[in-house]
């Protein structure tokens, strides 16, 4: 049975593609992306590459932060870094805001250094945008996309308890959050 978010879209007569969807299909459940090309063209085809490569499959949540943000794309079970292609250009500043539900680009702390990873905000986190006035935030990060179904899945996966495994993963869960597969209808 389709849920009711892809019954509307079938309905509509638009495809997921057309619609720009993508779904992460979770172990604690499945996540619906609604894309956003027109604002973070740049983003949304870099997600898009990894997503249709395979390259999120098996890849963990590696990072929850109740109130901020949950992250994964980048290791696998095991916190081993995974393949990554080039760094993107930010696109911050485009009009999209770091709010509650949304999906951003994660990156180092230089403006172009994003590639595989992404989060997405479980609280309305604006200090994510680019503020030009504030140093150390003049650049923000990147939102290219929201979540359409699935905030429920998103809100249980922030809930888990989590440990300090290493310095660089200070806040992973206990029992690892998997992206079982990405699933992207616009993939060849």
């Amino acid at each position: 049975m389709l849920k009711p978010v892809l019954k509307l879209i079938a309905l509509s007569g638009l495809s997921l593609a057309a619609a720009g969807c993508a779904l992460l299909h979770t172990s604690q459940g499945d996540i619906t992306l609604q894309l956003d090309r027109g604002h973070a063209p740049i983003s949304v085809d870099n997600f898009l590459r990894y997503a249709c490569e395979g390259r999120y499959d098996g890849t963990v949540f590696h990072r929850i932060v109740p109130g901020f943000v949950i992250q994964g794309g980048g290791y696998d079970v095991e916190l081993k870094d995974r393949p990554r292609h080039a760094q993107i250009k930010l696109e911050s500043g485009n009009g999209l805001s770091n709010l509650r539900g949304t999906l951003a680009m994660a990156r180092d702390t230089a403006p172009d250094t994003a590639d595989a990873e992404f989060y997405i905000n479980l609280a309305d986190n604006v200090k994510l945008n680019p503020h030009p006035d504030i140093p150390g935030r003049e650049h923000g990060y990147a939102v290219f996309g929201k979540i359409v179904q699935g905030m429920d899945v998103v809100d249980r996966i922030a809930a888990l308890p989590t440990h300090a495994v290493s310095e660089d993963f200070p806040t992973a869960p206990i029992e690892p959050v998997m992206i079982v597969k990405a699933v992207a209808p616009s993939c060849p």
